[in-house]
């Protein structure tokens, strides 16, 4: 029995990996399975230097910071961390489940899904030429800001990814322009605000249409959405924040498949699926009332832990409070 695992998280990001840490505090033998090649999820690989403003303690924190601390948080605990690995399928078995991955197999006596909406990239920017320039003058993530000092910079999106990349690059860019297809934005109320107070110029209701490359700046032909009028700026450098493209495909090969609706696990209030001690929790679970945000996620973790524990180990007493807890 000790070569089982009492849980196994599906998905590395910051709903699996707090996950991890609270199934530690449990003294549940848990592993974490991530296909990335680091932990953190979609927030790591797209967008390490947003800032997240929905964690308890934090008036805001760029991404990268919050999965550094994510990170030296799980590692206080044995857990059990595998990176570049897939879950090719989940089989049913007496006992539990086997979990075969890309790289071995592996027994657990329960399973929590936390892979989110499953593999992403970026939307791209579906303007002639658009692609030879990417990683040179068009980007869709930001590694490092200090790329864009003193440059001229326009940011595409209407989004809190967008208007937090505008107000973090306003600091170090010579000038920011945020265009976006609509004339209200989608972010955070408090975001929109500061962005109103900002010195980020605003260009609405615009999409870019045509990209010209001179010498080493980037000429943009915009036109107005269900108007006639045009508009062109010279920039250094194009950010498209158009979110996502997802997909569940590898999960859709599994021997066994939680009921989902409209590709979104269905659970109930302790986050468990239509299967024995399956889980799911994060982005990729649906439930009235469901926020999508990462706080929401960090507490949709302990109660799927708490839940598994109880069934497991019913005579096990969990703990009454968090203070309660000694690491």
């Amino acid at each position: 029995m000790s070569d089982i695992y009492d849980i196994t998280i599906i998905g590395g990001g910051p709903a699996g990996m707090f996950a991890g840490f609270y199934s530690g505090l449990r003294t549940a033998k848990v592993q974490i399975i991530e296909s990335l090649s680091q932990l953190g999820g979609q927030v790591s690989a797209l967008y390490p230097e947003k800032y997240i403003h929905d964690v308890a303690g934090f008036t805001g924190i760029k991404a990268n910071e919050l999965i550094e601390k994510l990170h030296k948080q799980l590692s206080q605990l044995p857990v059990d961390v595998r990176l570049k690995e897939t879950v090719t399928d989940l089989i049913q078995q007496e006992d539990g489940y086997k979990v075969v991955t890309n790289r071995g197999t592996y027994e657990s006596k329960a399973i929590i899904i936390a892979t989110g909406v499953g593999a992403f990239s970026p939307r791209r920017l579906a303007v002639e030429g658009a692609q030879e320039l990417e990683d040179q003058h068009i980007f869709y993530t930001i590694s490092d800001p200090r790329r864009f000092q003193d440059k001229t910079v326009l940011i595409a999106g209407g989004g809190d990814s967008a208007i937090d990349t505008a107000l973090m690059l306003q600091e170090t860019a010579k000038h920011v322009y945020l265009m976006h297809r609509r004339n209200q934005f989608r972010g955070m109320e408090h975001s929109v605000e500061l962005l109103e107070k900002s010195e980020v110029e605003l260009l609405t209701p615009f999409l870019i249409k045509e990209i010209e490359q001179t010498n080493e700046h980037l000429l943009l032909t915009m036109k107005e959405v269900k108007g006639e009028r045009l508009l062109q700026k010279e920039v250094d450098d194009v950010i498209v924040n158009y979110g996502f493209i997802s997909n569940n495909k590898t999960i859709k090969q599994w021997q066994i498949q939680p009921e989902q609706h409209h590709r979104m696990f269905t659970v109930d209030r302790q986050m468990k699926t239509n299967l024995p001690l399956i889980y799911a929790i994060g982005d990729g679970v649906d439930y009235e009332g469901k926020l999508d945000l990462i706080a929401t996620a960090f507490g949709e973790g302990p109660m799927a832990v708490s839940a598994i524990m109880k069934e497991l180990y019913p005579d096990r007493r969990g703990p009454l409070h968090s203070t309660s807890m000694e690491l």
